[in-house]
C-alpha cells in the first residue's frame, strides 16, 4: 500500500543542493504557469463582454492549458515539475517524495504564484486580478476531488510511472490537455481550480478569503485518491523508483 512508503525525511535533506534547486525550479514554473494564465483571463475578461458566455470557458481552458504544459515541461527535469500543491501530495502519498521536500515544494508553490500574480498586476498597470469564491462549498469540493484526481492521474500515467518509457514531451502535453479539458467540464463554473496555489495568489492580491478552505481539502483529497490507485495498483513495486533519501519513517 501507499501509505506503507511514505517517508518524512529530515531537516537536513531542506538544505541539500539538489532539494534547494528543486524548489527554485517549482518557484520558476509557478511563474511560467500563473502570469500567462491569469494575463489572459484579465484580457479575455475584457474583450469578451459576458464573462458566462462559452467562448470565456474556451479562452480560459486554452490560457491555462497552455501555460501548464510550458511549466511542466521546464520544470520536469529538475523538480518533476509539480507546478501544484496537490500534485505534490499526490506524488507524497504514493511515496515519490518526502514530506520535507514536500513542503519545500509548497512554500516555493505558494511564493511563486503571489509573485507572479504582483507582477502581473505591476505590468498590467493595477488591472484587477479577483478570486471567485464557489457559491455551493461542497458541490466545488466534489468538483475539486474530481478533477484533481484526473489530474493527478494523469500526471502519475506520463511522469512518476517508471514503466512510461521516453514519452518525452508527450506527458506535459497530456498535463495540459487535461487542465483544458477539466476547466470545460465545468469546473470553473462550479468554483473548482484544481490548484490551491492558483487560488491562493487570487486570494492573497484580492483579500477574498471566502470558503478558501474549499480549494485545499477537495484538490488534497482528489490528489491523494489518484496517487493511492496508480502506487497501489499500476505500478510494479519491482520497477518503483526509490525515494532521494535514506531516511524513512515508515507508517
Amino acid at each position: 500500500m501507499p501509505i506503507s512508503r511514505i517517508a518524512i525525511g529530515n531537516l537536513g535533506e531542506a538544505t541539500k543542493p539538489d532539494a534547494l534547486k528543486s524548489a527554485l525550479a517549482e518557484f520558476i514554473c509557478m511563474i511560467f504557469f500563473v502570469f500567462p494564465a491569469e494575463g489572459c483571463v484579465i484580457l479575455f475578461s475584457k474583450l469578451i463582454i459576458s464573462k458566462e458566455t462559452t467562448a470565456m470557458m474556451i479562452a480560459i481552458s486554452i490560457s491555462h492549458g497552455f501555460p501548464l504544459f510550458v511549466a511542466v515541461a521546464v520544470g520536469l527535469n529538475i523538480s518533476g515539475g509539480h507546478v501544484n500543491p496537490a500534485v505534490t501530495f499526490g506524488a507524497f502519498v504514493g511515496g515519490h517524495i518526502t514530506f520535507v521536500r514536500s513542503i519545500l515544494y509548497w512554500i516555493a508553490q505558494l511564493l511563486g504564484s503571489v509573485s507572479a500574480i504582483y507582477l502581473l498586476k505591476f505590468a498590467t498597470n493595477g488591472l484587477e486580478v479577483t478570486a471567485h469564491p464557489p457559491a455551493s462549498p461542497w458541490h466545488a469540493v466534489l468538483y475539486e476531488i474530481i478533477l484533481t484526481f484526473l489530474l493527478v492521474y494523469t500526471y502519475y500515467a506520463t511522469t512518476l510511472d517508471p514503466k512510461r518509457g521516453k514519452m518525452g514531451i508527450i506527458g506535459p502535453i497530456a498535463i495540459g490537455l487535461i487542465c483544458s479539458a477539466n476547466i470545460l467540464s465545468g469546473g470553473t463554473a462550479f468554483g473548482a481550480a484544481m490548484n490551491p496555489a492558483m487560488s491562493f495568489c487570487q486570494a492573497v492580491i484580492s483579500k477574498i478569503w471566502t470558503n478558501h478552505w474549499v480549494y485545499w481539502l477537495g484538490t488534497f483529497v482528489g490528489g491523494a485518491i489518484a496517487g493511492s490507485i496508480y502506487q497501489t495498483i499500476f505500478i510494479d513495486k519491482n520497477t518503483d523508483e526509490e525515494l532521494p533519501t535514506i531516511n524513512y519513517i515508515r507508517i
